[in-house]
C-alpha cells in the first residue's frame, strides 16, 4: 500500500473527521481519482509529436494514455473534427495514490521559482486543477530525450461537497498551497 493511502486511512481521516465534524467515516471526502491532460496542437501538423508526448506521459503516470480528438472544427486553428489534439490519461486506486505521492514530494519542489500551487483553483465542487508547465520535473522524464518542453493539466478529483473540505484534505496531503 502507498504511503499517501496509509496516511489517509491512519491520519487524514482523523483530522478531518476532528475539523468537520462527520458522523460517519463514509462522509470522508477522499480523492476519487487524478486526471492528467496534455494538449498538443503542433499535433495537428505533425503525427510524430502526439506520440512523442505520450511517451512522456506514460513514463510519467505508467500507464498507456488515451488520444483525445476536437469536438468540432475551428477553422482559425485549421482544426477539423476528429482531429487527434491531445492525450489524456485517468489515475484511480494504487497507481493514483503513488502518482500524488510523487508530484507532491519530488515533482512540485523541482520547479523553478517554486512558492506553492494556487489555493483558489478550485471549481466550485470539491476538484483542484493545476498546471505543470514543462514536464521536466518528474524524474522518470531525461532531459536529453525530449524533443520539446510541454505542459499539462493535473486535476485532483474528490469526494467532498464544498471546495473547503477538499483544500483541506489536500493540505493533508501536503499539497503546498501557496500562503
Amino acid at each position: 500500500m502507498s504511503r499517501l493511502k496509509e496516511m489517509y486511512k491512519n491520519e487524514i481521516m482523523d483530522a478531518m473527521i476532528k475539523k468537520f465534524g462527520y458522523k460517519n467515516p463514509m462522509e470522508v471526502p477522499k480523492l476519487e481519482k487524478i486526471v492528467l491532460n496534455m494538449g498538443v496542437g503542433e499535433a495537428k501538423d505533425n503525427a510524430k509529436v502526439l506520440e512523442s508526448a505520450m511517451a512522456d506521459m506514460e513514463k510519467i503516470t505508467g500507464q498507456k494514455p488515451i488520444v483525445t480528438k476536437a469536438k468540432n472544427s475551428i477553422a482559425n486553428f485549421k482544426i477539423r473534427e476528429g482531429m487527434a489534439i491531445g492525450c489524456k490519461v485517468t489515475l484511480r486506486g494504487e497507481k493514483m495514490y503513488e502518482f500524488a505521492d510523487r508530484l507532491i514530494n519530488l515533482a512540485l519542489p523541482r520547479v523553478r521559482d517554486f512558492r506553492g500551487v494556487n489555493p483558489n483553483s478550485f471549481d466550485g465542487r470539491g476538484n483542484y486543477a493545476l498546471g505543470i508547465k514543462e514536464q521536466l520535473i518528474f524524474p522518470e522524464i531525461e532531459y536529453d530525450k525530449i524533443d520539446k518542453v510541454r505542459g499539462m493539466d493535473v486535476i485532483f478529483v474528490t469526494t467532498a461537497r464544498t471546495d473547503e473540505e477538499a483544500r483541506e484534505l489536500l493540505r493533508l496531503f501536503n499539497m503546498p498551497f501557496a500562503k
